[in-house]
Parts: C-alpha cells; structure tokens; sequence
C-alpha cells in the first residue's frame, strides 16, 4: 500500500472511531433524557380516558402516561386441556369441551390481563374544561413472550379431535396491536366522546361490577366475554365505534355505536369484516350513599362467535384453498341483551350482583365463506342456521362479597351461573340432558381468592375457582368439572 493510500485510509479508521463515539454519545444522550422523562412523571396511570392527578412515582411527561402490568403465576388443573402459548388465559381455568387430563403450569394474566399502554390528556385553550384525550393499549402473554390471541389458540386446533386439542376459546382478544385505540375529547362537566376501538359499555360494566374484578382464573365472567359481549365475546370490544359516557351528580349515562365497514350488500357478498356488522349500546345507573346500579342494553347485528373448524370439516375448507394459518369456523347471529348490575360498599366490606338476559337468533344479514373477524381471521366454514327453528335464550347471573381483612390483604368469594333454556325442537323438544346442545343447561362456578398488597405495585395473589357443567351446555363434553388452584405475582406501574 502507497503512502498515499495509508493515510487515507487511516484518515477513514479516524472518522469511523469519532462517528462510533458519536453514536454512543448519542445513545447515552438519549438514555438519559429517557431516565429524565421517567424521573420527572407527574401523574398516576388510570383505566379511564385521562391521566389521574399527580403522582411523582408515575410516567408521565407533557400529559402522557405510559402505564402496564405484568401478571404471571403458577396453576393445577383437575380436568383442562394443554396449556396455550397464545390464549390470554394460558389455559380454560373454567370447564372446556375438550377439559380432559390434568395439568400444571406457568399461567398468564391470573389475576389481571397484562398490557402496556399509553394515555394522554391535553387541555385545550379556549375550550372551558375540555380536553383532547388519547389511548393505545397492547395485551401480551408473559409467560410466551406472544401477543394475546385467542383466535389463534382456536386456528392452531382445527381439524384435531378433542381429546388431541390444547386450550383454545375465542375473544375479542385477537393478536391486534392494539386492544384499545381512541382519541377524542373529555370534560367533566359534559361527558367523553370517543372515535376508535374501545371496551363496550357492557365490558365497562362488568368491570365495575365483577367481584374477582374480571381476573381470568377467578371469575366466570372475566373469562368469558359473553356477558361482557352482549351475547358473543368478540363484541366485548368494538373497531369503528363512537362511545360517550357522562356523570351528572348521582346520574351515570352512556352511549356507543359500532358502525359498520360497507352496505349490507357488500357484507352478504364477503366484502365486510370485523367482530360484527354494526351495533348499539346504552346504559343508565345511579349512585347514592355507597349503593351504585346500572342498567344495560345492548343489540348486536351478525355477532361472530369463532371456534376450531371440525375434524370433518377441515379437508374441505384446505381443498377450497384456504390458508391453514388463519381460518375458523364460526355461528354467526343477532343478539339481543339487557342487564341490571348492583353493589353496596358498607365502608369496607362491599357485595356485588348482577344478571343479564340474552337472546340469540339467526343473522339478519347471513355471511358468506370467507369473511374476515377479529385480528384478520378468516370465517372459511360460517353457520348462519343455528337459531333457524328457535331462538336461544341465556342467562347469566352473579354475586360476591369484596372483604379488606387488613390494610395490605383482601379476600374476595364470589359465585357465578349460567343458565341455557331449551331450544330444541321436534322429538328432543323441552329437552334437559347433554342429547344435544339445544337442550337446557347450566353451568356453576364459585370462587375465593387472597391478594397480599407487597408494596403499592407489586401483589402476591392465591385462590381456585371451581366449575360443573351439566345438561345440553355439557354437550360433547369430555369431563364436566374442575377445579384451578392459582398462585402467582402481579406488578403494576
């Protein structure tokens, strides 16, 4: 190599060496203004739209708050299938159709789902008490690592028999990036209104009014969406929805509308997609003295309700040039629901009630093979007959006691049920054993669980729910019981 040629290219090694101690400078930089941001947070992440007054442990900068928990813990199953990598749950904590052996393991989201977020509030000048406000919310599995996607739980089982099948139930829950993703405005004089998708006002009110506070392993109605969903748990959230609620004095108020993505047309012809057509929801409650209720109603047009396709089904649907890696089979439907919910808080302790009424019957606008629900799956084998002789009426009821036995620990019992009138016809007509699905059924759970507050962010948590299935709910059913005992951490920032 020339002299020439060897001071150039140790001029090179000299900038490359002050470009490489530039980026690190710069990383360093960013660290630590990252560090700043962190150290410098002013308000205390809540659930609602806006960010809570100020808290100096919190994250928030300029009006946003970035917010998460982390739950994971350690759990036996008398009867449960496999436990999913994908499945927000891990496994059914309830009795499954395809429940058989067993099983013990690492668990997510016992107690609370895990998620991290951001939500903002920004006042605006000139605007009285109104402010811009924003939310962006992501699940995940810890124990995986996955997004939380229940339909792939369901994907990843099609064509398999049951007693070959891991845990697997549908959701709304399906690995978007985003389980709840709105903007719009806050006051809190007039209410909030926002554009996006977001909880239903049945899923807001399940929250309020569930006494294991919707954990997965403890109560029947926080892991399933179908009180939460009106009906079917792909609607206990909805894309495309315009949402209000307000607070006057004692008075409780709300409103939401899902609208729909094209005309009917376009749906009944595959050209539509999301969790449903379009839908309404209202809901009404007072609060006085320590006594709150709400009332709730909610209409659903071609609601989906997704599951594995069948070990008889499935050739069919790859010889019809599906892609194995995303369809299901689903029963698509109307539903109609309404619900009265309650609590008491005796200044301590605190009970809680509720019940809901569903009525299921066949799809307005009946959905071709090929349309797409939540999370980009595809409905390759739809069932738009299943209500085609009767409609099915459901019930679902409630009730548990919330008891703070020390300032660190709470104990919760809580009792859940489900009851399935018969809808049958012909020669099994009023029918109440597992002959078929059609035939009256119920399923029970009860609950008790402990939750040891460590510090302010970090709980220890125990506790079992126990759950029998029997008559036409039952039906095909591999076992009818079980029982999870739980234990696990929660951390929340």
């Amino acid at each position: 190599m020339g002299k020439l040629d060897l001071g150039i290219a140790m001029k090179r090694k000299a900038t490359e060496d002050r470009d490489r101690r530039g980026l690190a400078l710069r990383t360093c930089g960013l660290l630590a203004a990252l560090m700043a941001v962190t150290a410098a947070g002013a308000a205390q992440a809540q659930s609602a739209g806006a960010p809570a007054p100020a808290d100096d442990s919190s994250l928030t900068w300029h009006g946003i708050t970035l917010y998460g928990i982390v739950d994971v813990g350690l759990q036996y199953d008398t009867h449960a299938a496999p436990i999913s990598d994908y499945f927000f749950a891990g496994s059914g904590d309830v009795v499954q159709k395809n429940s058989n052996n067993s099983v013990v393991g690492v668990t997510p989201n016992n107690l609370s789902q895990s998620r991290v977020g951001l939500q903002g509030k920004e006042p605006l000048p000139g605007m009285g008490d109104w402010s811009g406000v924003f939310k962006l919310e992501t699940f995940f599995n810890p124990q995986s690592g996955e997004l939380s996607d229940a339909l792939k739980s369901l994907n990843q089982n099609n064509g398999k028999p049951l007693a070959s099948q891991n845990t697997n139930v549908d959701s709304s829950v399906a690995g978007q990036p985003f389980q709840q993703s709105f903007a719009g405005l806050s006051s809190p004089t007039y209410g909030t209104i926002t554009f996006g998708r977001a909880n239903t006002l049945m899923a807001d009110g399940i929250s309020k009014y569930d006494p294991q506070s919707t954990s997965y392993a403890f109560s029947f109605i926080g892991l399933s969406g179908t009180p939460a969903g009106g009906g079917d748990t792909e609607d206990r959230r909805f894309d495309n929805a315009l949402k209000y609620t307000a607070k006057f004095a004692m008075v409780d108020f709300g409103l939401m509308y899902k609208m729909a993505n094209g005309s009917a047309e376009s749906y009944r012809n595959g050209g539509g997609s999301g969790e449903a057509y379009d839908a309404v929801q209202a809901n009404l409650g007072a609060n006085y003295a320590g006594f709150s209720i709400d009332a709730y109603y909610s209409y659903v047009k071609d609601a989906v309700s997704g599951s594995a396709i069948s070990t008889a089904a499935y050739p069919g649907v790859l010889a019809a040039g599906y892609s194995a890696s995303n369809v299901l089979a689903g029963t698509i439907s109307d539903n109609k629901a309404y619900s009265f919910m309650a609590s008491y808080d005796f200044g301590g302790p605190k009970v809680f009630a509720g019940w809901e009424h569903i009525v299921y019957e066949n799809p307005s606008i009946p959905l071709p093979a090929g349309y797409t629900t939540e999370g980009g799956y595809v409905i390759a084998d739809p069932n738009n007959t299943a209500y085609a002789k009767a409609t099915k009426t459901l019930q679902a009821y409630w009730i548990g006691l919330k008891f703070p036995v020390l300032p660190q620990l709470d104990l919760t019992g809580a009792f859940y049920g489900e009851k399935q009138d018969a809808y049958a016809t012909g020669k099994e007509a009023g029918c109440s054993t597992t002959v078929s699905s059609a035939c009256s059924g119920n399923l029970i759970a009860f609950s008790l669980s402990a939750v040891y507050h460590l510090t302010k962010r970090f709980d220890a948590y125990a506790g079992a729910m126990y759950s029998d299935v029997t008559n036409g709910l039952a039906n095909g059913y591999l076992e009818r019981q079980n029982l999870n005992p739980t234990i696990g951490v929660r951390f929340s920032f």
